[in-house]
């Protein structure tokens, strides 16, 4: 019988009988594409069918420790959990040019004392990859290199050399003749994602996937490449700066938004064990418009430098631009930083910066970014010894937050002397001693305190 066409979103993978301007499933527009469904294998009669495993009760289901293995790179280890699991299946996606290609033939390296490594590359030649190896100072006799994109003739080197860790750059560039589609479509991502899965799962093989992303910045392909894989890593940054980071939106064995920060640098990529002091570096002394706040990245805690830049504006509707803070709630903190606040900012325009290219997604930097709003306006400097933290409600309340002890050591750690804190907080945290925390209600007592 003849194959039915189907319609596919190339964002989602959701299907269609007939092709359509918006994906209806994830509201994503033109990303629907015609390709050919797969027949279906005829399944035997009801009743016929025998099952390969019996159901347990959860009593009775032996628990084993993940076997873990070091990665040769501390900070890929923290965003992975503590190492890579044995048998796991890792996605790493970002922009071209991020280093996610230089990243995995770094750990290499290290990896190739121990383990056997065979290193798959779909874009590159064994020539190209020899060339980058040597420019990184990688080597190991026990690092194969392989150039091919079939999935098939991927599988016979996997059997033929039995590696321990298996790199796959990119799945975009892998076919299989299971699909008649092209690479890099739904069908074809689908179908490679899950035989590299069986082959992780089935020989107990530890395989790094790279996958590219596309114009939004999500890793390109069906959302279901996402579900299927174990742990999923985004590579950010920008390509004009030096700094990268990694960053863990998926673990089914560790913490998730654990962050990993990298220097990209002529010799590859070196760790930064300290991204707070990294991150605060060429701060400027007495500057109006800046404050210091502390996020936790996972387990870490992280201190990162807000900028506001707030000025008359020249035209009728003035303009709101923010970089590493979200811009629904920079524009939510600003009108209440105007109503509650007291501050006449509606008529200005407002610039928020987050230094060193960080992504600030929790509330608890809310405090913080109110404050530099509040400093630029009225061209007084927050006390360089000084960092804040907390969330700021809608009628201008602070709220408390989790983890302050670990960000007040943080603090503390790094040389401020004052913390300014939720009021509800400041009972329950252990005294630090050479730190004095400023307990407010609301951003009226925060602003009346420095400003």
């Amino acid at each position: 019988m003849k194959n039915r066409i189907t319609f596919y979103c190339t964002n989602c993978g959701n299907e269609y009988p007939k092709w359509q301007g918006k994906c209806t499933a994830c509201g994503s527009w033109n990303t629907i594409v015609e390709q050919p469904a797969q027949p279906k294998k005829s399944s035997p009669a009801t009743g016929a069918r025998q099952l390969k495993a019996q159901p347990q009760q959860i009593d009775d289901v032996e628990l084993t420790e993940e076997l873990r293995f070091r990665t040769g790179m501390n900070e890929l280890d923290r965003v992975l959990g503590g190492g890579a699991v044995q048998g796991s299946l890792v996605l790493i996606g970002g922009a071209p040019g991020i280093g996610k290609s230089t990243l995995m033939l770094q750990i290499c390296n290290e990896l190739c004392k121990e383990y056997t490594v065979l290193y798959v590359s779909g874009e590159e030649s064994a020539r190209q990859i020899k060339l980058r190896a040597a420019r990184l100072n990688v080597s190991g006799e026990t690092l194969y290199l392989f150039s091919e994109t079939d999935l098939g003739n991927i599988t016979d080197a996997v059997h033929q050399v039995k590696p321990d860790i298996l790199i796959v750059d990119s799945i975009q560039t892998i076919s299989s003749d299971a699909s008649d589609s092209i690479p890099g479509s739904v069908a074809q991502v689908k179908q490679c994602t899950m035989a590299l899965m069986e082959l992780a799962k089935g020989e107990g093989l530890t395989v790094f996937v790279i996958g590219h992303i596309n114009k939004e910045g999500s890793i390109a392909g069906p959302k279901v490449l996402e579900h299927m894989v174990d742990c999923v890593l985004s590579f950010e940054g920008e390509q004009q700066q030096t700094y990268r980071i990694l960053r863990a939106v998926k673990n089914r064995f560790g913490a998730t938004n654990e962050i990993g920060v990298f220097e990209m640098l002529d010799e590859g990529l070196t760790e930064v064990p300290n991204p707070s002091e990294l991150l605060l570096s060429g701060r400027p002394a007495g500057a109006p418009g800046t404050c210091v706040t502390c996020v936790m990245e996972g387990a870490r805690p992280v201190l990162a430098e807000v900028q506001a830049l707030v000025t008359t504006s020249s035209f009728a509707n003035p303009r709101r631009t923010s970089n590493g803070v979200e811009y629904g709630r920079a524009v939510m903190l600003i009108a209440v930083l105007e109503r509650r606040g007291g501050l006449n900012i509606g008529n200005c325009d407002s610039y928020i910066n987050v230094i060193g290219g960080l992504n600030l997604e929790e509330p608890a930097a809310d405090l913080a970014t109110v404050l530099a709003i509040a400093s630029s306006f009225r061209n007084k400097p927050v006390p360089e010894d000084l960092a804040a933290i907390g969330e700021v409600g809608l009628t201008g309340e602070l709220r408390p937050v989790t983890a302050l002890a670990q960000r007040l050591s943080e603090v503390h750690r790094l040389g401020f002397t004052k913390c300014m804190i939720p009021s509800r907080n400041s009972g329950r945290q252990p005294e630090i001693s050479g730190l004095q925390l400023i307990p407010v209600k609301n951003i009226r007592e925060a602003m009346a305190a420095l400003l």
